[in-house]
């Protein structure tokens, strides 16, 4: 019988031992770098053979990004060739996203306001920067519960 993690794309350098998000386009994994044991989380295509415009656009997006300096925004470590593809692998800040922190527990108009100004915030140093964040939603919003700071994963397409 295999482990999950054995069905998980492989990364060189990189164990990957959770699976945080699977898109229709994307998956999302939190693993750990090899020799470091640096916390990471890692973005791969799904497909086993993407189209030349989702490597194209997939690459774009690690360009963009490791060119912001946003207070919020998740940095970009590197870009990994990954079987047919590439995986963009990002600092691991810890936290869960938006989306599972509102259904575990709804927020209350005291918590929401804090945590909508600096959504904003950071949304406003994006458009400064001449950004579009082109997938503004809970899932794509990492939080920290304990202190209610929160940090927008950048994905600049979807």
């Amino acid at each position: 019988m295999t482990s999950l993690a054995e069905q998980f794309p492989k990364v060189s350098g990189y164990t990957l031992v959770e699976q945080l998000y699977l898109g229709s386009r994307t998956a999302v994994y939190r693993g750990v770098q090899g020799l470091q044991q640096s916390p990471v989380v890692i973005k791969t295509l799904r497909h086993d053979y993407p189209s030349f415009s989702e490597l194209v656009q997939f690459r774009n997006q690690y360009a963009i990004a490791k060119n912001i300096h946003i207070p919020g925004i998740v940095q970009p470590l590197s870009l990994e060739p990954s079987t047919n593809g590439y995986a963009l692998v990002m600092e691991d800040i810890g936290g869960i996203s938006l989306r599972h922190y509102i259904q575990a527990s709804p927020l209350t108009v005291e918590q929401f306001w804090p945590i909508a100004l600096q959504i904003v915030d950071v949304l406003h140093q994006l458009y400064q920067q001449r950004i579009i964040h082109k997938d503004i939603k809970p899932a794509n919003i990492l939080i920290q519960p304990a202190t209610g700071q929160i940090n927008p994963v950048l994905s600049l397409w979807q």
